[in-house]
C-alpha cells in the first residue's frame, strides 16, 4: 500500500518547458534572490552585511520556529491559532518557574511538559469533541491568554535578585562562528521537520490525513492518532520558541507579548505551501516562507527609515497573496478531478475499433452477417443455434 502523496495542483505536466517548472517550482527561490540583490545594491552599507544577517536570523529564529509549529497542523488538515498566546504563556513560564526555586531544567522541562499538554487539550476538543479546529484552537488560545494575564497581574516579572540561571541567557547568545545559536536550533528544527515529512511513513501517513481523512482511515492509518500527535507536536514547538523568548529578554518578561507573533507565522506556512512542493505545505517551503519575509520587511525599513506600518502591511500583502494562490490551486484540483476523461482516437487497423466519442469504453465495428456481437472483447463468435427435440 502506497500512501505517498504529491499534489499537482500548481506542478507543471510532465514534459513542460524548463522555465515553467522553474518558476512554478522554485519561483519563490528566484524571487527571494532577486529582493536580497535588490536591496543589497540599493543599500550595500547596512543590508549586504555580516551584522544586518547576525541581527536577522537572532530576531527571526522565534518566527521560524513558530511557523514550524503551524506547519505541522495543516500538513494533517488543522490549524493551530493558539501559537502566539502559548509563546506568551511559556515565555512568562520559563522565567517564572526559576524564580520559584526550581533548576531552570527543570523549568525548561515543565514548560515543554506543557505546551505538549495545551497541544493535546487542543487535539481532544478537534477529536474527540468534533470543534472545528479554527475555533477551538483560537477559544484555547484566548483561554491560555488570561491565563497569562492571571499569573503576571497585567505586570512585568522582573528579575530583580538575578535568580535566573546564566545558563538560560546562555541559550539566547551561543552562537556557532558567526551564526546565532537560536537560528541553529531552529534550522534544525526545520530539517528534523523536513526529514519526518518528506522521508519517513509518518509524515506520508499525515499527508493522507490531511489529504483525505476518510480514505486514510480506509486504507489502515490511524487518522486520530496521527491528528493527535500533530497538535502536541506544535504545542512542543510552541513551548520552545517562548523558552528562547524568555532566555534573550534579559530577565524581564510580560503578559503581551505572543499574539503578534501568530500573523507572521501564518504567512510563512501559507507562502510555503506555493513552493518547492507547490499545493502543499511543507517544511522547506516555510524556511523560505520566513526567509522573504525578514529580507522583503528589513530592506523596506531599511529604504523608507521610520514608516512602522512596513511590517504589518507586508504580512498582510502577503498572506493574501498566498491564500489566493492556495485558492486557485485547490479550484484547478477540482476541475480537473471533475474533468471527462479525454477520448482516445480512433483505430483504423485491424478489428476495427472505434472510439466513443463521449469518452466511454471503445465498441466494435459493425459485426458481419450472422454474428453476434460480443461487448466485453474484440472479436466475433459464430450465432447460437438451437434444435428441437422431435
Amino acid at each position: 500500500m502506497s500512501t505517498s502523496l504529491r499534489s499537482t495542483a500548481l506542478e507543471p505536466p510532465p514534459g513542460a518547458p524548463w522555465h515553467r517548472k522553474l518558476f512554478s517550482v522554485y519561483g519563490m527561490v528566484v524571487l527571494t534572490v532577486v529582493l536580497f540583490a535588490v536591496f543589497a545594491v540599493a543599500r550595500p552599507d547596512t543590508f549586504a552585511t555580516l551584522l544586518n544577517f547576525q541581527l536577522l536570523t537572532a530576531s527571526k529564529s522565534v518566527l521560524l520556529i513558530l511557523a514550524l509549529a503551524v506547519t505541522v497542523p495543516m500538513v494533517a488538515g488543522k490549524i493551530d491559532l493558539s501559537i502566539g498566546y502559548g509563546l506568551g504563556l511559556w515565555q512568562v513560564m520559563a522565567l517564572s518557574f526559576q524564580l520559584m526555586g526550581l533548576d531552570y531544567r527543570v523549568a525548561l522541562v515543565l514548560c515543554l511538559l506543557g505546551g505538549a499538554l495545551v497541544g493535546l487539550l487542543n487535539a481532544l476538543l478537534v477529536e474527540l469533541a468534533q470543534v472545528d479546529a479554527f475555533i477551538a484552537t483560537l477559544a484555547t488560545g484566548q483561554v491560555i491568554y488570561a491565563v497569562t494575564f492571571w499569573h503576571t497581574g497585567g505586570r512585568q516579572i522582573t528579575d530583580g535578585a538575578g535568580q535566573r540561571a546564566a545558563a538560560f541567557d546562555g541559550l539566547a547568545t551561543w552562537s556557532l562562528g558567526p551564526v546565532p545559536g537560536p537560528f541553529v536550533i531552529a534550522v534544525l528544527l526545520g530539517v528534523v521537520l523536513w526529514v519526518v515529512l518528506e522521508h519517513l511513513p509518518a509524515g506520508r501517513y499525515l499527508y493522507a490525513v490531511g489529504a483525505n481523512p476518510r480514505a486514510a482511515e480506509l486504507t489502515g492509518v490511524p487518522r486520530r492518532r496521527y491528528v493527535v500527535g500533530a497538535m502536541v507536536a506544535s504545542g512542543v514547538l510552541t513551548a520552545v520558541a517562548g523558552i528562547l523568548v524568555a532566555s534573550r529578554a534579559g530577565g524581564v518578561v510580560q503578559s503581551n507579548i505572543g499574539p503578534e507573533y501568530l500573523l507572521p507565522a501564518l504567512t510563512a506556512a501559507f507562502l510555503g505551501s506555493t513552493t518547492i512542493r507547490p499545493g502543499r505545505v511543507n517544511a522547506l517551503g516555510t524556511l523560505l516562507g520566513v526567509a522573504i519575509a525578514t529580507i522583503g520587511i528589513s530592506g523596506l525599513q531599511q529604504l523608507l527609515p521610520g514608516r512602522f506600518y512596513l511590517e504589518p502591511l507586508f504580512n498582510g500583502l502577503t498572506l493574501v497573496a498566498a491564500i489566493t494562490i492556495a485558492s486557485l490551486a485547490s479550484r484547478r484540483r477540482v476541475a480537473q478531478a471533475d474533468a471527462p476523461p479525454a477520448a482516445t482516437a480512433p483505430d483504423e487497423g485491424a478489428g476495427g475499433v472505434r472510439a466513443d466519442p463521449g469518452g466511454g469504453p471503445a465498441d466494435t465495428a459493425d459485426p458481419p452477417p450472422g454474428t453476434t456481437p460480443d461487448r466485453s472483447t474484440s472479436t466475433t463468435r459464430p450465432p447460437t443455434t438451437t434444435r428441437s427435440t422431435p
